[in-house]
């Protein structure tokens, strides 16, 4: 089981683990979308450089039958390598309806990877002395009550501050609520008290993160959309990269599914938006390639600010957590070698299923959406890397 599942079981506990046992089972055992994998269409906009061209081969070949196996409406890679975009390629269909293609433009719900993301804002406010870790929220996000204990900007990106994660039940079927600014979606659990005292334990909390970009935008001084759009977005040419409002139309956006009892229900109206920078976000593959090549390239961040975002915390026992602020980390074997992997995943929100992986000393990003829910998006992107690691 892939270690950010552990993660989710650990915070959530086991009922969680449930639901996304039997959505997978109900996913598998639908109507097989793509019944024969050589029929499944695809679009890239440019083909890959003959340098590449055999592991693209290589990756068709694993996406297809990562799209039969896993009964996926539609898929979409990007591979970066030798500093750029080394391939990109949409899979299936965007709609199910329409049979709209995938392709490299098609915009995805990008869930909790939009972490990373909101990560490198507060890299950026540190590095222009207008945030500090170890500073109490409070300084940012007075509206957030004090505890019993201080909690720190640190403790949170780490997720071991003790504020609780989001529960599916708060919202009854979906979340519907609208925010336009980060600090407006503190307010559902600022009242909650801490699971426990900071640094003691590590748990996952997407809440903790509303509160991560509430603070972002307290010292920006702008809405938190508007800063990622103009300090990160902007500068790294992520122009299909947005917040997910549901209240707005939006071209080259998939349509988001579900698996349940009934079938496949469409999820794109489900509004995410006072997630924040916790998971509010839309983009491409091809724009967290973008992302993660700025990331390691020194093109967004210094390098010892990446290195402090990407370094492993500690909890006071000097347990190590294997996650970062704002990354998860990980080692795993590449091209027959042990390699550090850096980064974010996300498959439990409505119709959003993303890998986002990095592998800095190979210069190496893959990352890989889908438009539906509760599906393995870690072992696509992982045999993908393969392939260009061993070119």
């Amino acid at each position: 089981m892939e270690s950010w599942i552990a993660v989710i079981v650990v915070a959530v506990g086991l009922p969680v683990a449930a639901i996304v046992s039997v959505v997978v089972y109900l996913n598998a055992t639908a109507t097989p979308l793509h019944p024969d994998a050589r029929d499944i269409g695809s679009v890239a906009y440019s083909a890959p450089s003959p340098k590449w061209a055999g592991a693209a081969a290589r990756g068709r070949q694993i996406v297809r039958a990562g799209v039969v196996a896993q009964n996926l409406p539609g898929i979409s890679v990007a591979v970066g390598a030798g500093g750029g975009i080394a391939w990109a390629e949409g899979f299936g269909w965007a709609d199910l309806a329409t049979r709209a293609p995938v392709s490299p433009a098609t915009r995805f719900r990008i869930g909790h990877a939009s972490i990373a993301l909101t990560s490198a804002a507060v890299g950026l406010l540190r590095e222009r002395d207008r945030l500090r870790l170890d500073d109490d929220i409070q300084e940012y996000v007075p509206a957030f009550p004090k505890k019993p204990w201080p909690v720190t900007l640190r403790q949170l990106m780490g997720h071991v501050a003790g504020i609780r994660h989001y529960r599916d039940t708060e919202w009854g079927d979906k979340p519907s609520e609208h925010c336009e600014r980060a600090s407006e979606g503190v307010h559902s659990f600022a009242n909650d008290p801490l699971l426990f005292e900071p640094e003691t334990k590590y748990q996952y909390s997407t809440y903790g993160w509303v509160l991560v970009s509430a603070a972002v935008e307290a010292a920006a001084g702008e809405p938190f959309f508007t800063f990622m759009h103009d300090q990160v977005f902007t500068p790294l040419g992520m122009l299909d990269t947005t917040a997910d409002r549901a209240n707005e139309p939006m071209e080259d956006r998939a349509t988001s599914y579900y698996v349940n009892n009934f079938g496949r229900e469409v999820t794109t109206g489900v509004d995410y938006s006072c997630f924040a920078g916790a998971g509010a976000f839309l983009s491409t593959p091809s724009d967290l390639v973008r992302f993660g090549l700025a990331m390691h390239g020194g093109t967004l961040l210094p390098p010892d600010t990446v290195r402090l975002l990407q370094s492993r915390q500690q909890l006071a026992s000097g347990q190590d957590t294997n996650y970062g602020l704002g990354w998860m980390l990980d080692t795993v074997e590449l091209a027959g070698a042990p390699t550090p992997l850096v980064y974010h995943a996300s498959r439990t929100m409505e119709g959003a299923s993303t890998s986002f992986l990095t592998f800095p000393e190979r210069g190496l990003v893959v990352a890989v959406s889908s438009n539906i829910a509760f599906v393995d998006m870690r072992s696509i992107a992982l045999a993908i890397a393969e392939a260009f690691a061993e070119k």
